[in-house]
């Protein structure tokens, strides 16, 4: 998938990166104001809902609030619905889900999906009503699709029963990232996993030892990264110095990661994070991505990188395996990268080049200046319509509730048990796995694999935290870019603007025909297929295409949910 926006360990289970990126847009400094009023958008009627809940006590503590170790007051046992990842597949036998009972007296019945599998059967149960009652690893606006048909409670209604979600809400300031979840009804209906802090991860990865050779410092802007090619491609003309991977993947082509972390630098959207609307602070209103001037500058820079031949102009089109392979031959010296990937593939596979060194940078700034922008919510939990009558309901959303965002919840579920599996603490930096525990590097020699033997860190529970928390997974050389990265200015959200159902099933219309196409003309621009010049046409064309009109919509729903439910 920008602390949030590009989790590696989210892309790294292989479901769609852009289900979660692509709800993720840009704000100008006006949207502040906007988000302070709809900061009032509290759930009201989740008092009213978990009132009447006499009947759905059974196996609850009574007295339940933050900090509290959840542990229900009969053996209780819900059905889940559990992906199963191939690095790490599926365990009855995990010591996770025997500790779990343990500490909360609740065992879980699974259903199992194969991670290749698992957007498609949940879909296939949930609309069918036979889904379990506990449905996480969803990715907003996934849950949208099940809204009209009743098959998924309005979460937000039930929020009294969860004190650790609220108490982070509060501490942290989400309410205006939850309002991005927000449906027309002013309700959201998947608990997301809740960060401190907007993660940034993507960057590009450099060959330092390039740099130190040909005496080039580290790019700040984008600017020097230009600079920096027109050295190195100096050094070496027969070479693209810059080869680009991730362009296959939906809703490509187009280097999907690149665009993303470019865009955001130029102030608009692209690649992953590509959304159609985008929140015009100047104009108090949304305006079509796709035909922005900032669209416009970030497509001419990379024609630029691309005319002066730069860039590989198949960055566009490869596959990760044909670009990771020029990089690991020394054909090229700069790819997109993650944390993950630099350990896991680059230094690995540039090891055979004699003195060749790689590093991820932070990201170059661009005309957006030393800004991020993301939401900090992560993939969450849908609760099935059928639990709201289960006489454990309270049971259940506490269970959630403690698992999911309470301190206690996610260390056990991310590292486990202490001395089992870690020793120490993430919040004095003293937190470390135990010697014969292995996990993504980390005490590479160790026996036990946290993953595979005892089924922690398991793709479905823990996801966000403080950010000492996300931080104890970081090496010491992630640490320093994400200091780099957190000292950047948040960019402001945009205000809620969620369709009505009729509205929304028209906008899907007009956003397939008009995704491809301005998917198909950036590349053209790019590649230098069509001229510059022709920009004012391709924005007629888009418009030709129903851009004015999905805008109208948009402006229709952010005005219809700021009447119905700001201040």
């Amino acid at each position: 998938m920008n602390r949030v926006s590009t989790n590696i360990f989210k892309r790294a289970d292989g479901l769609p990166a852009s289900g979660l990126s692509r709800r993720r847009m840009l704000a100008g400094t006006a949207g502040v104001a906007a988000l302070g009023a709809l900061a009032a958008c509290s759930d009201s009627s989740s008092s009213s809902s978990s009132d009447n809940l006499s009947s759905n006590r059974d196996g609850s503590m009574s007295k339940y609030g933050v900090g509290d170790q959840f542990k229900a007051t009969t053996p209780l046992d819900f059905s889940i619905m559990m992906l199963s990842n191939p690095g790490y597949p599926y365990n009855p036998n995990w010591p996770f889900w025997s500790d779990l009972k343990s500490m909360t007296n609740v065992s879980f019945t699974p259903t199992v999906i194969p991670l290749s599998d698992y957007n498609q059967k949940r879909s296939v149960m949930v609309s069918a009503g036979n889904a379990p009652m506990i449905i996480p690893k969803t990715y907003h606006p996934a849950e949208e699709a099940y809204i009209a048909g009743g098959a998924i409670l309005p979460v937000s209604d039930y929020l009294d029963l969860m004190p650790n979600f609220k108490d982070r809400v509060a501490k942290w300031n989400l309410q205006g990232d939850l309002d991005q979840l927000r449906e027309a009804d002013g309700k959201f209906y998947v608990l997301p996993g809740l960060h401190q802090d907007v993660w940034v991860d993507y960057s590009i990865a450099v060959r330092t030892d390039i740099l130190q050779k040909l005496n080039i410092s580290t790019p700040q802007t984008w600017d020097d990264v230009h600079t920096m090619l027109r050295t190195m491609k100096a050094a070496y003309p027969n070479q693209y110095p810059f080869s680009d991977r991730w362009s296959s993947t939906p809703p490509g082509p187009g280097a999907n990661a690149l665009l993303q972390t470019i865009g955001a630098a130029f102030g608009t959207q692209a690649g992953w994070t590509y959304q159609h609307s985008t929140w015009d602070a100047s104009s108090g209103a949304f305006v079509y991505t796709g035909a922005m001037d900032q669209y416009k500058q970030m497509v001419t820079y990379l024609n630029t990188l691309v005319s002066e031949k730069l860039m590989d102009p198949e960055s566009f089109t490869q596959s990760d395996d044909q670009a990771k392979q020029k990089f690991a031959n020394g054909q090229s010296f700069v790819i997109s990268a993650n944390a993950q990937e630099v350990v896991n593939s680059y230094r690995k596979n540039i090891a055979h080049l004699p003195g060749a060194t790689v590093q991820k940078i932070p990201v170059p700034m661009g005309p957006a200046g030393a800004t991020k922008v993301g939401v900090r919510t992560e993939n969450g939990v849908m609760v099935s319509a059928k639990a709201r009558d289960s006489k454990n309901f309270v049971a259940m959303m506490q269970l959630i509730d403690w698992l999911w965002y309470s301190d206690a919840g996610q260390m056990f579920c991310k590292w486990g048990v202490q001395g089992t599996t870690y020793t120490g603490s993430v919040n004095d930096g003293s937190f470390k796995l135990e010697p014969d525990v292995t996990w993504a590097g980390v005490n590479p020699g160790g026996s036990k694999n946290l993953q595979v033997t005892y089924g922690f860190f398991n793709g479905v529970f823990a996801y966000g935290g403080s950010t000492k928390f996300l931080d104890s997974q970081f090496t010491p050389e992630e640490l320093t870019f994400q200091t780099a990265m957190n000292a950047r200015q948040t960019l402001p959200l945009p205000p809620p603007h969620p369709l009505s159902a009729d509205d929304r099933e028209q906008a899907t219309l007009w956003e397939t025909s008009l995704l491809d196409y301005v998917n198909q003309q950036t590349l053209q621009f790019i590649l230098g297929r069509r001229p510059l010049s022709q920009w004012d046409q391709y924005v007629s064309e888009l418009k030709g295409r129903n851009s004015d009109q999905y805008i109208e919509l948009v402006n229709k729903a952010y005005t219809n949910f700021k009447k119905n439910h700001g201040s």
